[in-house]
């Protein structure tokens, strides 16, 4: 690795997750979730939050191994009930309005060999006591952004015939190619891709289609759209009108289904890393919104784990569709890992939906969400359906059918 480039090229990426992913502000609060294998990543992260005037900059360690040892062997009690000063401190940043920066770097079969009964209660547990993290964050009461850090476990996982020091210098060269770090001006170049995923959408918002029908091998599905959805691109705003790129790199645009007018059968195209485990081949029936019939020929229980989290849990929250002549797609490259994986593929989500995805959502409670269709769950997964032989039609009220998608690409 030529380390002089690395170290101009990982500055660059700070600088690029503070100024465009959250966009720090005079007197922001600055909350960042990183892995201690990352910490280089994370003194610059900070130092340059401090640069652009932040008030604070909170870091929340984490460490995957410590974390499998936590899950393997604490008391079955303390997996299940989650800490009431965590719960505290997540509120607490809601009231201060921070902007939260979440870089994934993990294993994604970091936990494959832990009782998926134990994982399952610990993610039940977290997502019922973040709760109101997760509501502020689907509203986008506050900034968020998901990016990348090349970890040593995952990088085997995607390069697993290269040393670890050249799958960890190849995967850091891919994360710095997607998130166009490797641009002469990344922030120039995310404002114009902002602006071309901006455009794909309005064209989508302009339709208003009452319906998507997806079709494909294994795939016969109807997806029903709300009245009034959004569809929306890379950039979002806060509630103070701040804008943000919630996840780095992206290549979709997306919107809620109307969680109870889905209907048919769909199968995944590419494997999901969930709860520290790889679930492939996932078929799923749906009738009336809800997954009545489900299968993966690898994961099969945990997959069942995900779907009993709660009620909403079992209906789709979100649909993206992104192109399947995508960079990251025609990379080739299977990342283990969704942040990557979503934005080579259409997908959709299981779980809550995001209220800015319906006109005048973010200011609806619950029940009005849920009246006008948006699911409601503790959790939010996205799984990965397209592939170049997909195509898609969007169904007007009147019945008019319009092209969406043919062969992976925009009709």
């Amino acid at each position: 690795m030529d380390l002089a480039k690395f170290e101009e090229n990982l500055n660059k990426y700070a600088q690029l997750i503070v100024e465009v992913g959250i966009n720090v502000q005079q007197s922001h609060t600055v909350v960042l979730q990183i892995s201690v294998e990352q910490a280089q990543l994370a003194r610059l992260i900070t130092k340059k939050a401090y640069e652009l005037k932040a008030a604070e900059v909170i870091v929340e360690w984490s460490d995957e191994e410590i974390q499998k040892e936590f899950l393997t062997n604490a008391a079955f009690d303390r997996i299940q009930n989650f800490p009431q000063y965590k719960i505290q401190q997540a509120n607490e940043w809601i009231e201060k309005g921070a902007s939260r920066i979440s870089v994934i770097s993990s294993d994604p079969q970091a936990l494959a060999d832990v009782d998926s009964q134990r994982v399952a209660a610990y993610q039940k547990a977290a997502g019922k006591g973040l709760i109101n993290l997760r509501k502020a964050t689907q509203s986008n009461k506050v900034s968020w952004t998901v990016v990348a850090a090349a970890g040593e476990n995952w990088a085997k996982r995607v390069f697993p015939e290269l040393s670890t020091d050249e799958a960890v210098k190849t995967l850091w060269e891919e994360i710095f190619k997607t998130t166009r770090v490797d641009r002469k001006d990344p922030i120039a170049a995310w404002k114009e891709h902002d602006e071309a995923l901006e455009k794909k959408a309005d064209t989508l918002n302009q339709q208003q289609f009452a319906a998507l029908h997806y079709q494909a091998p294994g795939t016969d599905l109807t997806i029903g759209l709300p009245e009034n959805h959004l569809w929306e691109g890379a950039g979002s705003f806060n509630s103070r009108g701040e804008k943000f790129i919630a996840n780095m790199p992206t290549e979709e645009v997306f919107t809620a289904p109307d969680s109870q007018k889905v209907n048919g059968v769909i199968a995944s195209t590419k494997p999901l890393s969930y709860a520290g485990t790889i679930i492939s081949g996932m078929k799923f029936t749906f009738e009336n919104g809800k997954v009545v019939d489900f299968s993966a020929e690898k994961g099969q229980d945990v997959l069942e784990q995900l779907l009993e989290t709660d009620e909403g849990a079992k209906y789709l929250g979100e649909v993206a569709l992104v192109p399947d002549p995508s960079p990251i797609s025609q990379s080739g490259i299977i990342f283990f890992n969704t942040l990557f994986d979503e934005n080579a593929s259409n997908h959709l989500a299981l779980g809550s939906a995001y209220a800015f995805n319906l006109q005048g959502g973010t200011e609806m409670d619950e029940q009005e969400l849920e009246e006008r269709g948006l699911n409601s769950s503790q959790t939010h997964v996205d799984f990965m359906v397209g592939s170049n032989q997909m195509s898609i039609d969007g169904i007007k009220k009147d019945g008019t059918v319009i092209p969406v998608f043919r062969n992976g690409d925009w009709a």
